[in-house]
């Protein structure tokens, strides 16, 4: 076994980017710190996210701090910044999104019992708030990442990376089609 370098890796990745159909948006709401969105970014850009929607405080992507978690990888994602979250959720719904909130709600279902089977964009918020009760009214689902150990929650980007891989993996889990 080696690692994979060059075209071996472009290969790899175009193999996977042929199997994804669906859109994936993220709509931030006051995720404030600009290292959080510098990591969302980074796994946005990775998993092919294909609009990024801001709202309210959350910190922009050309912040000098979350370019230092980001990599440069902004400049592979479309984002929008909203002053408020009226209208951000009103984008995302516009842009043909079903608006999956992740959050610890009383009647949040577990992730992998979600069915992502369309265009999704996860809505997640603030560091210390979660989400707003208008994010989590505006949701179609609302959902959250089952915990075992003595911690009772994620950080906002790690949770971020696992619902958007839920996404993917959800897709990816059906059958190839037969090529033509």
């Amino acid at each position: 076994m080696r690692q994979l370098r060059g075209t071996d890796l472009k290969r790899l990745h175009r193999t996977w980017r042929r199997r994804t159909e669906r859109r994936l948006g993220l709509l931030l709401e006051n995720v404030q710190s600009p290292f959080n969105v510098g990591s969302i970014v980074r796994t946005a850009a990775a998993l092919g996210v294909a609009d990024l929607y801001l709202a309210g405080s959350s910190a922009s992507p050309r912040n000098p701090k979350t370019q230092k978690t980001a990599l440069g990888t902004d400049r592979y994602l479309e984002w929008q910044a909203f002053e408020n979250l009226p209208e951000a959720l009103a984008r995302a719904k516009q842009d043909g999104y079903l608006l999956v909130g992740l959050e610890l709600a009383d009647e949040a279902e577990p992730l992998s019992s979600i069915d992502l089977g369309q265009d999704v964009c996860v809505v997640v918020g603030n560091e210390d708030h979660g989400l707003s009760a208008t994010a989590l009214g505006a949701c179609d689902a609302v959902t959250y990442i089952p915990q075992l150990g003595k911690v009772g929650s994620l950080n906002v980007a790690t949770a971020t990376a696992i619902a958007c891989y839920e996404v993917r993996r959800q897709e990816w889990a059906l059958p190839v089609p037969e090529e033509l």
